[in-house]
């Protein structure tokens, strides 16, 4: 099966209604990011003799951390492991958080890769982290390089959001496949404690519940923080209103008048 642009437009309207909901829900917007090569268009998943240890280490790696695949399946359910070429594209699903509706924006995003010791990042990518309420960082278990990109991706979203309030998940893929497995659990499971993140093992061909928790916790700890950092209406209600300047005339006015009346009645 292969995934087209078409799919921009999956779950816009509210589960089981009849159309969009008349009132706007909450926003949350999410940016998925891992390295580059990853199976956004599904290259190399040919790769490798049927059943053989390096064919299966090839198709592995040929997907790596799959992040197109890990919004697929939030958004559908369904594992699709054939992708257009769709970096950038917006995909959108509403989900209830404590029995509020909240509308999810998805933004897959460009890879990037460590160039002498620094990460090679577009302004692409720059300006889909900017955007971002919250961020995926995603890795392969069967795949180091993908390892060790977690640190540096890391520290360049805290650069473009200074404020350190973003949340941050990091996922790691091939959960099934730890029988060819480059990084341990527990190697990613030290790092996300040491960078402050919520971490999730996932597979994303074979499983749907942890890939879905993550998000979830996303959207709650965004809908948190929205709730939480009081909108502009609420600061503007604690502001008095200024003065009518018609009502300020007339007491000018009036004293004037009252001021006139006391020198007339003194002088008498």
């Amino acid at each position: 099966m292969r995934l087209t642009q078409s799919m921009c437009t999956i779950a816009e309207c509210a589960p089981g209604g009849d159309g969009c909901p008349a009132a706007r829900p909450r926003l949350v917007k999410i940016a998925v990011v891992g390295g580059s090569g990853v199976g956004k268009t599904g290259e190399g998943t040919g790769g490798g003799a049927a059943g053989g240890h390096e064919g299966r280490r090839s198709a592995a790696n040929g997907c790596l951390c799959l992040p197109a695949a890990l919004v697929v399946r939030f958004l559908t359910r369904r594992f699709i492991g054939d992708y257009e070429r769709n970096a950038g594209n917006l995909y959108s699903r509403h989900i209830q958080i404590d029995g509020e509706m909240v509308a999810i924006q998805v933004q897959d995003t460009p890879g990037v890769q460590i160039h002498e010791h620094s990460l090679d990042c577009n302004e692409q990518l720059n300006r889909c982290i900017r955007w971002a309420d919250a961020l995926v960082i995603v890795f392969s278990f069967t795949d180091y390089k993908s390892y060790e990109l977690l640190g540096h991706l890391y520290h360049h979203i805290r650069q473009l959001h200074p404020g350190n309030t973003v949340p941050v998940v990091i996922v790691a893929n091939k959960a099934d496949l730890l029988h060819i497995k480059e990084v341990e659990p527990q190697q990613g499971l030290q790092l996300a404690n040491m960078l402050g993140c919520t971490f999730y093992e996932v597979s994303v061909s074979e499983n749907y519940n942890n890939v879905f928790n993550a998000f979830h916790l996303l959207c709650k700890e965004v809908s948190k923080q929205q709730t939480t950092s009081t909108p502009e209406r609420r600061r503007t209600s604690l502001i008095p209103r200024p003065k009518s300047p018609n009502m300020q005339d007339l007491k000018r006015r009036f004293k004037q008048a009252l001021s006139a009346k006391v020198r007339t009645v003194t002088s008498v």
